[in-house]
């Protein structure tokens, strides 16, 4: 569907309107477009096949509670094999959100299977990777939970932007601080959420309030919420937030942007417009931690007056992958005051 329906027709758009690729530079996709492409349908033998091999799967991690020192390295090989097996086999990683692929419309053919470096992201500044893309171009979603959300996000938005961000930024992270070295994926986002929080405080735009608890803000802990950046209540938004016109913010866990329209659907992407923000930004499916935007520069991007696509195109590490990105894209929410005028 998205190459015949979507990406088709915007490529043959683009050629005939863009050929140089200096005019367009951001698409903007609205409700009616697709969230995600899915991995593609699997035939009766691989079916069975990944049925047999969860199966095995299931069995393996149970073995692991139980088993011994020096079995459960063993063990725990035998899972890594297993897992990486069902993903090749089932095609899992080809799926991706449709904003992402979309970034990469002018880009010939490339590999489906996972993600793709993006080149404008600052921590792959002076780089070069294999398969990484050349021609990119800004994706944003203006979409929510309803039509009436839209509206308001895009009004608030320019509110902001003329009034000023008003608020508090609010940063939740999870565990002590310990310092920089040797320290897992989980402790060194944590630790960029922390310094992101110093970093806003530092500029004196507004309040800071940095939670270390492990558990997330309760209910009614975050009033008057102008940026959020934390961490972690899986598809499970907290009601802690009442948001100020223009807020944004975003949570990491991987299925917050599953659905912008279903209204038993509790993910924060689609809970956080509902409440009140007027930007966010959430992965539709499995995007591994590596994939998040890095916080410091969203909010740093932000902070020193640029849009909201431009900060995401400098946060996001991968395209063909599984963010989305949504808002206005060319809401500045630091805007200088004597650019309004």
């Amino acid at each position: 569907m998205v190459i015949s329906q979507i990406a088709a027709p915007v490529r043959l758009f683009l050629a005939k309107h863009d050929p140089d690729g200096k005019k367009f530079i951001c698409l903007v996709t609205v409700s009616g477009i697709p969230l995600r492409i899915g991995p593609p349908r699997l035939g009766l033998k691989d079916a069975l096949r990944v049925r047999q091999l969860r199966s095995k799967l299931a069995d393996l991690k149970d073995r692991e509670k139980q088993a011994g020192p020096g079995e459960a390295k063993a063990v725990r090989e035998d899972i890594s094999r297993t897992e990486e097996e069902i993903s090749k086999l089932a095609r899992t990683r080809e799926g991706a959100s449709v904003d992402s692929e979309l970034a990469l419309v002018r880009e010939g053919t490339y590999p489906l299977e996972g993600w793709l470096p993006n080149r404008y992201f600052i921590g792959f500044k002076g780089r070069e990777f294999p398969g990484m893309p050349g021609k990119v171009m800004a994706v944003c979603r203006l979409d929510g939970p309803s039509e009436a959300a839209v509206y308001r996000m895009i009004g608030d938005s320019l509110f902001a932007e003329e009034h000023g961000l008003k608020g508090k930024a609010y940063f939740d992270a999870r565990w002590p601080e310990k310092g920089d070295k040797g320290l897992s994926a989980y402790q060194a986002y944590d630790l960029a959420i922390r310094r992101t929080a110093r970093m806003v405080e530092k500029g004196g735009r507004m309040p800071v309030v940095l939670d270390g608890r492990e558990a997330l803000f309760g209910p009614g802990e975050a009033p008057d919420a102008a940026l959020y950046c934390g961490w972690y209540s899986l598809a499970r938004y907290i009601d802690a937030f009442t948001w100020s016109r223009g807020a944004v913010g975003f949570h990491v866990a991987s299925a917050e942007c599953t659905s912008l329209k279903n209204p038993t659907n509790t993910g924060w992407c689609r809970k956080m417009l509902e409440k009140g923000a007027a930007a966010t930004l959430g992965p539709v499916a499995e995007p591994y931690l590596q994939s998040f935007p890095e916080p410091g520069v969203f909010f740093g991007c932000l902070l020193d007056g640029n849009c909201l696509a431009e900060c995401f195109m400098a946060a996001n590490p991968f395209w063909s992958w599984q963010m989305v990105l949504i808002g206005d894209p060319l809401y500045r929410p630091f805007k200088p005051r004597a650019q309004v005028k």
